[in-house]
């Protein structure tokens, strides 16, 4: 099976501190590389977590606050600068366009590649990337700015092949292909052969969910129902809400509800606020709610 990681560059809050980076993640499937989010300090996590420029062929923007943005323009002068010539898809907010172009045309001249905008309408939840592999489709979060989540959902791959039967009836390997794709096999008999018994299950297909910043949304775990990895921010701890509230972010136990209701694989917590030292409580509280819930920390690598 294919590896489906998420790589985490920084899981901190808007106020810098020392033990954690703005945010920032790196989806890998399929030796594809995508980025969501890209604040201050992100290339340099490339750097340091040893994952090639060239490789990311899309960046997804969550939102316009400075910890999820702020470290785009200096990543693409850098791109510019170690020669990259494939193009760069952006996904973003729409209202990001005319500030992202006064960017490139002020400090990112003669990049040597091409950057292609992609405006997001953050209240729809629709397709808005797709390959052979996966598809990604915006989550509409509510924040104090216009704001989306992205859900990577892997194509369903074809069923296996059962090698043993392949052997025993003599098939040709010109046909397996079609066998994968449901063809029954016909011997020189004339007996037919049921696709079912020449072949075995496909592997399940895996799905990411990235919730940003966004207040507590009740339905939200019907937008991410069943997927195996959920991210979403935990902000506060409980006896903070009325903070939570106020600044349209989430507590873990919040972010705990939605992955219990929405009956996810496991639960990813970051965007943690800078007036906690001790992130093993928000952790607490939400396992308390769903058991299968993990920290996420930088330079982890987590298998979806």
């Amino acid at each position: 099976m294919e590896p489906f990681t998420v790589r985490i560059l920084g899981c901190g809050s808007a106020l810098p501190t020392l033990r954690h980076y703005p945010s920032s993640q790196v989806i890998e499937l399929r030796e594809k590389q995508f980025m969501i989010d890209c604040g201050e300090g992100t290339q340099i996590q490339l750097r340091r977590l040893h994952i090639h420029f060239s490789r990311i062929i899309a960046v997804f923007i969550s939102h316009l606050h400075g910890d999820h943005c702020f470290g785009l323009p200096g990543m693409l002068s850098t791109f510019g600068m170690t020669g990259r010539t494939a193009p760069l898809h952006i996904y973003a907010p729409s209202s990001f366009e005319p500030i992202l172009q006064q960017t490139l045309d002020f400090f990112c001249q003669g990049l040597g590649f091409e950057v292609i905008f992609h405006g997001l309408d953050t209240t729809q939840q629709k397709v808005i990337y797709e390959d052979r592999s996966l598809t990604v489709e915006t989550i509409p979060l509510q924040h104090r700015v216009e704001c989306c989540g992205f859900l990577f959902r892997e194509k369903q791959m074809l069923p296996h092949i059962r090698r043993d039967m392949i052997d025993f009836y003599h098939i040709p390997i010109s046909q397996i292909n079609n066998i994968k794709n449901g063809a029954d096999w016909i011997t020189p008999d004339g007996d037919i052969i049921p696709n079912d018994r020449l072949t075995s299950p496909a592997t399940p297909a895996r799905s990411y969910a990235y919730c940003s910043d966004t207040r507590y949304i009740k339905s939200l775990s019907k937008q991410v129902q069943g997927v195996n990895t959920l991210y979403h921010e935990s902000t506060y701890l409980a006896k903070d809400a009325d903070r939570a509230k106020l600044y349209w972010h989430s507590t873990s136990e919040q972010a705990a509800k939605v992955a219990h209701d929405a009956k996810v694989g496991k639960l990813l917590l970051g965007h943690y606020s800078a007036r906690y030292n001790n992130e093993e409580l928000l952790l607490k509280e939400a396992q308390a709610i769903f058991p299968n819930t993990i920290l996420s920390q930088e330079g982890m690598v987590i298998d979806v």
